[in-house]
């Protein structure tokens, strides 16, 4: 089973703009290539340098969609991250360059997450909280966040 990450935000901007604000972060920070489009990323998704495969979509969710559920906001763009299955801890790092990017570009309520078991960082407005476990943030990681945060453990129920 592939171990992939979604980030999944309420955003007035559409998929195509969200798309393009990760590629300009991607590739400012040397993870993304000059292949790397916007039809690449909304289509069949692009690796960064070290093989993350990244696609970014819109969000139709159901009402009972968990993000909805557990955390109070419809997400309406969500960005899938997949690892390769070597060199997972740089690839953490890879997307949590690219998710801090995003978020500084990108207003709106925000859940990055692990297949809905555990909550990695959470933002409702401006307030952005980093998960207390101090194996998903290490120093050097938290060194990539450069918004204001707090740390605190957010959880999806167990429904």
């Amino acid at each position: 089973m592939a171990i992939s990450y979604s980030l999944e935000m309420a955003t007035p901007l559409p998929a195509e703009q969200l798309g393009c604000e990760l590629i300009s972060v991607g590739k400012a920070a040397g993870l993304f290539d000059a292949s790397v489009t916007p039809d690449l990323v909304l289509g069949e998704g692009a690796a960064t340098e070290r093989g993350t495969w990244t696609r970014v979509r819109d969000a139709s969710p159901e009402p009972w969609h968990p993000v909805i559920t557990d955390l109070g906001f419809t997400p309406t763009v969500s960005v899938t991250f997949r690892f390769k299955k070597q060199d997972l801890s740089s690839q953490d790092d890879d997307m949590i360059r690219l998710v801090s990017g995003l978020l500084e570009r990108v207003h709106g309520d925000a859940v990055l997450h692990f297949q809905f078991e555990s909550i990695w960082l959470l933002r409702r407005g401006t307030d952005l909280s980093l998960s207390e476990d101090d194996d998903l943030w290490p120093s050097h990681r938290l060194a990539l966040v450069f918004q204001p945060y707090v740390r605190a453990t957010h959880t999806f129920s167990e429904e």
